[in-house]
């Protein structure tokens, strides 16, 4: 008699939902697998960081050097010096003549030298200034009264003042006599004129000798 088999008691119709868990299991073991190697690898690299953070806490800071000490300073050293010894030498001075009691001595006499004083010399400034006789006053109304007004100064209507120069002599004569400064039109000549007819000056004098002074005075030009 052949046995009966129920479909209950049949387990190849269950293979199925068998697979279907142990895949599910499975796969449940993978993940969890994963999640565990992550771990891991986090907590490699949080222990990394933290290897980093405590070398960088463990650095040692960089140590102050003292400054260098100051040099020596060697102090001079004072040598003593022995006092100079007092060289005592004797000068022996030798004379050709002989002399005695009985002998003359002439007494030398030295002469000053007087300084030769150079006649021609011409001073621009002495101590007592050349002045005209009768004060400049009286020289410009000689030279208002002498003077004649060139024509062609007056037909051009020039006016203005001519510097004239010279040199008064030793006894108050009027030498080396020229304009120096001029306006032209014939009064340069006309003032030039009047000052060498001029009568002579009270010679300036230094150390109380006369000398000769060179002078220069205005000669003024105007229309009236």
């Amino acid at each position: 008699m052949e046995p009966k088999k129920t479909e209950k008691a049949d387990l190849t119709n269950k293979s199925w939902l068998f697979f279907n868990i142990g895949l599910v299991i499975t796969l449940l073991i993978v993940v969890m697998a994963f999640e565990y190697a992550s771990e891991d690898d986090s907590d490699a690299k949080n222990l990394a960081k933290n290897q980093n953070i405590v070398e960088e806490i463990l650095e040692v800071p960089p140590t102050e050097q003292p400054p260098p000490p100051p040099p020596k300073i060697q102090q001079p050293q004072i040598i003593e010096v022995p006092d100079e010894e007092e060289i005592k030498e004797e000068i022996k001075v030798e004379f050709d003549v002989e002399v005695t009691e009985n002998t003359k001595v002439e007494e030398i006499v030295i002469a000053p030298v007087e300084e030769k004083e150079d006649v021609d010399q011409i001073f621009l400034v002495v101590e007592e200034t050349a002045t005209p006789k009768g004060g400049m006053g009286a020289f410009y109304k000689y030279v208002g009264d002498k003077m004649k007004y060139p024509a062609q100064a007056r037909r051009m209507g020039i006016e203005g003042k001519v510097f004239v120069e010279f040199v008064i002599n030793r006894d108050g004569s009027i030498t080396d006599v020229k304009a120096i400064k001029g306006i032209g039109a014939g009064c340069d000549e006309e003032a030039v004129r009047v000052v060498q007819s001029a009568p002579p000056w009270n010679p300036g004098k230094q150390r109380g000798k006369p000398v000769r002074q060179r002078y220069v005075v205005p000669i003024t030009f105007k229309l009236g």
